[in-house]
């Protein structure tokens, strides 16, 4: 399934998007979006790195599975299955995965830059 074939669509099942792999040991699904909102799986190996950005979207993680050592501005804390974090409008944050994990992020409005 592309990218544009998930504006069209309510019900998605994860076996019809291929996992885009990033590198590194960091691999993503962009599950769903429209111009406003857009829902990522973001697959990580042990010790994967997501590099401290910041980025004009506000963005909400689901820790989904594992363990993550999570940025945040200045602050640093480490997050496990079932924790959040939120990153406002263009603060810098990053993740460490200290266990292999899934995050689920959202973002507000779609990530462009994904879908290129």
């Amino acid at each position: 399934m592309n990218f544009k074939d998930l504006t069209n669509k309510s019900l998605i099942a994860d076996n019809d998007i291929d996992w885009e792999d990033l590198g590194a040991g960091v691999k993503r699904k962009i599950m769903a979006y429209d111009e406003n909102l857009m829902l990522v799986k973001v697959d990580f190996e042990k010790d994967a790195i997501g590099s401290v950005h910041n980025h004009p979207h506000l963005q909400l993680s689901y820790v989904a599975r594992g363990s993550f050592e999570v940025s945040m501005g200045e602050e640093k804390k480490v997050l496990n299955e079932g924790d959040v974090f939120f990153a406002p409008t263009l603060v810098y944050h990053g993740v460490r995965c200290l266990e292999a994990g899934l995050l689920i992020d959202v973002f507000n409005p779609h990530r462009e830059d994904f879908l290129k």
